[in-house]
C-alpha cells in the first residue's frame, strides 16, 4: 500500500469513526437532533445564536434593568432559538426548511414572553387582577415552552410536568370553577416568579448560560485531547491501562461538560474501541465509560451546572458546594478505578504499549491550557468578583492561552463557533429550567409537597434508612432522562425537604437527591449514558447498563454516608472525623468492588464475595463499632484471598 493509499484509509477510517458517534448522539441526545440550514438561512440563524450569547453575557454582567424585564426576554429568545434549531420530530433532514405550523408557534411563543418583557412594570402593579386575554398569552407561554422542551430535551421531563400540571388543575387547587383553578395556576406559573420564572431560570440566565459559553471556549483550546493524553501519559501503560484512561479522563472532561450522554460519546470515541482492542469485553468497556462520563455531573467546579442551582437554594457561597463535592466525586471516581483494576487482573489484561502512549514532556508544555479552570476556581472561591465576571474573564483567558497552540487557536472563526455552541447548549437547559418551575410551582401552589414529606415521614417513622431508601426511589423515578439541572431542581423542590424535616443537614439532604438524580442516566430501564456507550462499543444495552449501575456503586453508597456523617462534605466535621470518614469509605468500597468483581489476588469463591459485600456495607455505615468489625472482615478477606494466591504459585 502506498503512502497516499494510507492516508486515505486513515481519513476514511476517521470519517467513519465520526459517523458512527454522529448516529449515536442523534440516537440519545436530543440536542444532536437538529435543522440542516446552509447558505443564508444559516447565516441568519447563526447570527442569531451568536447574538443571543452576547446578548446574555452583557445582561449578567452589566444590566441593571427589572428581573422581570430580564428574565421574560432570556426565555423568549430561548422559544425563538429553540423552534428554529430543533425540528418537531427527530431525523428531519430538509435543508433550510421550516414547516408553517413551526413558525405560527415560534411567533406566538416568543410573543408570549416579550408581551410580558415589554409589560412588566403594569403586570406587576395590577396585582391578581387579570384579564381573559392575558391568561390566553400564559397558556401559551407554558404550551410553547413544553413543546419546545419536548423538542429538545425529550419525553420523560414532559410526562413529570403534564403530571404535576394536571394535578393542579383537577385535584390540587381548591376553586370550585375550572376557570378560575386555570386562571389562578397560569397567574402563579407565569406572572409570578414562583413558577417558570423562578429559582432554576433565574440561576440558568444570571450564572449557568456564561459557564456554558466558557465550556464552549475552552473545548476549542483543545483542553479535551489533552485530558485524554495525560490520562494515557499517567495510566495507560499499567494492566487495563485503556480502561484506567476512560476513568480519569472522563472525570477530567468532565469538569467541562454539562451532559452524561455528550460526555460517553466524546471520550468513549476514543476509549471504547481502545479498551476492546485491549481484551475488555463489549459491555463492560461501555459500561466504564458511561459511569464515568455520568460522574463529570458530580465533579467540581461545574458539577453540569448543578452547583449554581445548590448554592441558590442553600443560600451558601458556590465556593463552599465547589469544596463540599470534592471528596464524594474522589470517592466515586476511585471506585471505578478499583473495579476497573480488579477486573483487568482477574483477565489477565495488560496496558497500552509504551511506544502508543505520549510523553509527559510533550504534555508538560500545554499545561497552560488549565490556567483558564485553575484561575475560575481561585476568583470564585477566593470571592474575588462575582461568579459572571470569573467566568467572562475566564473566556478571555481562554483565548488568550489558546494563541499558544497553533493547532488550537481560537481564530475569528472559532470565536464565533465557540459563541454560537455556547447559544445552542443553553437551549436546552433553559428550556428544562423552565419546566422544572412549572413542576416545582405546581407542587407548591398545591401543598404536594408537603403531603409527599407527611407520607414518607409517616411510613419511615424515626428510621432515616427507610426515607432514604424511598427518597432514593423517588429521585431515580424522576430523574430518569431528565438534564443535570432540571433534575435537580425537581429534586430540591420535592425530595430534599423529606430528609431535612428528618434531621439530615440540608447541605447533604440536598448531595443526597441531586447523586441519585444523576445515577438516573446509568440505571436501566432508561439509562441513556448506558446505551450510548452500549451502541459505541456494539455491546448489550441492558447488560452494559446493570454494568455500569454495579461499577457505579460508589454513586449508590457515598450519598448514604453523606446523610448519616456529613463529614464527608465538610459538615459538622473536625480533620480527624473528615480522615475517618473518608478512609472507611474508601475501604468499603474496595471491599464492594472486590466482591462485586469476584476477584482479590485470585478468583473469590462465592463466601468470600458475600463476607467482602458485609465488611463493606458495615464499613460504610457509621457508628465506630461497624467499623472495626468490617475492618476485621475485610482484613480476614484480604488475607484469605493473598494465601489462595500465594498457595497457587507455590503450585504452579
Amino acid at each position: 500500500m502506498t503512502d497516499e493509499q494510507k492516508d486515505m484509509s486513515t481519513v476514511t477510517a476517521s470519517e467513519n469513526a465520526q459517523a458512527d458517534v454522529d448516529a449515536v448522539m442523534k440516537k440519545y441526545d436530543r440536542e444532536s437532533n437538529t435543522r440542516i440550514w446552509t447558505g443564508v438561512p444559516g447565516g441568519i440563524v447563526k447570527g442569531i445564536i451568536i447574538g443571543f450569547s452576547i446578548w446574555c453575557i452583557y445582561v449578567t454582567l452589566f444590566a441593571t434593568f427589572l428581573e422581570e424585564i430580564r428574565l421574560t426576554s432570556f426565555l423568549g429568545l430561548v422559544i425563538l432559538m429553540g423552534f428554529l434549531v430543533y425540528p418537531a420530530k427527530k431525523g428531519e433532514q430538509r435543508v433550510n426548511y421550516m414547516p408553517w405550523y413551526d413558525i405560527v408557534m415560534m411567533i406566538a411563543g416568543m410573543g408570549s414572553y416579550f408581551y410580558f418583557t415589554f409589560n412588566a412594570e403594569s403586570i406587576i402593579q395590577q396585582g391578581t387582577r387579570f384579564q381573559p386575554y392575558q391568561i390566553v398569552i400564559g397558556i401559551v407561554g407554558i404550551a410553547i415552552l413544553l413543546e419546545v422542551t419536548r423538542r429538545c430535551v425529550g419525553l420523560p421531563i414532559l410526562i413529570v410536568a403534564l403530571f404535576f400540571v394536571v394535578y393542579a388543575l383537577f385535584l390540587g387547587l381548591t376553586n370550585p370553577s375550572f376557570f378560575g383553578r386555570v386562571r389562578y395556576f397560569v397567574r402563579n406559573v407565569f406572572y409570578t416568579k414562583e413558577g417558570i420564572f423562578s429559582t432554576p431560570v433565574n440561576v440558568c440566565s444570571r450564572y449557568i448560560v456564561i459557564f456554558i459559553i466558557f465550556g464552549a471556549f475552552l473545548e476549542r483550546t483543545g483542553i479535551s485531547q489533552f485530558f485524554i493524553s495525560l490520562a494515557n501519559c499517567v495510566a495507560g501503560k499499567y494492566s487495563g491501562g485503556p480502561a484506567k484512561v476512560s476513568v480519569i479522563s472522563s472525570a477530567l472532561c468532565g469538569m467541562v461538560s454539562g451532559s452524561s450522554v455528550g460526555n460517553t460519546v466524546t471520550t468513549g470515541s476514543v476509549t471504547i474501541p481502545m479498551m476492546k482492542k485491549t481484551g475488555f469485553r463489549p459491555e463492560f468497556a461501555g459500561a466504564v465509560e458511561a459511569a464515568a462520563s455520568t460522574g463529570g455531573q458530580i465533579m467540581p467546579p461545574i458539577m453540569g451546572a448543578a452547583a449554581f442551582l445548590m448554592a441558590d437554594f442553600l443560600g451558601v457561597p458556590y465556593s463552599s458546594v465547589l469544596v463540599a463535592a470534592i471528596i464524594p466525586a474522589l470517592l466515586y471516581f476511585t471506585g471505578i478505578f478499583i473495579s476497573v483494576h480488579l477486573e483487568a487482573k482477574k483477565e489477565g489484561l495488560s496496558g497500552i504499549p509504551k511506544e502508543e502512549l505520549p510523553h509527559f514532556s510533550q504534555l508538560v508544555k500545554k499545561l497552560y491550557l488549565l490556567l483558564p479552570l485553575v484561575m475560575l476556581v481561585v476568583w470564585v472561591s477566593g470571592n474575588y468578583m462575582t461568579m459572571q465576571r470569573a467566568a467572562a474573564y475566564s473566556i478571555v483567558l481562554s483565548i488568550v492561552v489558546s494563541l499558544f497552540d497553533k493547532e488550537n487557536r481560537i481564530t475569528p472563526k472559532k470565536f464565533l463557533d465557540a459563541l454560537e455552541a455556547g447559544g445552542r447548549g443553553t437551549i436546552t437547559v433553559a428550556a428544562a429550567c423552565g419546566v422544572a418551575g412549572i413542576i416545582s410551582g405546581s407542587i407548591t401552589m398545591t401543598g404536594l409537597a408537603n403531603e409527599l414529606i407527611n407520607g414518607i415521614i409517616k411510613v419511615a417513622g424515626t428510621h432515616l434508612i427507610i426515607a432514604l431508601l424511598l427518597t432514593m426511589l423517588c429521585c431515580i423515578v424522576l430523574g430518569m432522562g431528565v438534564p443535570t439541572t432540571a433534575t435537580y431542581c425537581i429534586m430540591a423542590a420535592t425530595c430534599a425537604p423529606i430528609l431535612i424535616r428528618m434531621g439530615v443537614p440540608a447541605m447533604a439532604a440536598h448531595f443526597f437527591v441531586f447523586y441519585f438524580g444523576i445515577v438516573a442516566d446509568i440505571t436501566p430501564p432508561v439509562a441513556l449514558a448506558a446505551y450510548a456507550g452500549a451502541a459505541i462499543a456494539k455491546a448489550n444495552p441492558m447488560k452494559t447498563a446493570f454494568r455500569a449501575s454495579q461499577l457505579a456503586i460508589a454513586a449508590f453508597m457515598v450519598p448514604y454516608v453523606i446523610c448519616y456523617n456529613p463529614a464527608l462534605i465538610l459538615v459538622d466535621s473536625t480533620p480527624l472525623s473528615v480522615v475517618v470518614v473518608t478512609a472507611t469509605t474508601l475501604i468499603g468500597l474496595f471491599a464492594l468492588a472486590a466482591a462485586f468483581e469476584g476477584y482479590l489476588f485470585a478468583k473469590a469463591d462465592p463466601v468470600i464475595r458475600i463476607a467482602f459485600a458485609a465488611g463493606g456495607i458495615l464499613l460504610i455505615a457509621p457508628e465506630t463499632v461497624t467499623d472495626l468489625v468490617g475492618l476485621a472482615i475485610v482484613a480476614l478477606c484480604t488475607f484469605v484471598q493473598w494465601q489462595k494466591k500465594r498457595r497457587t504459585v507455590q503450585t504452579a
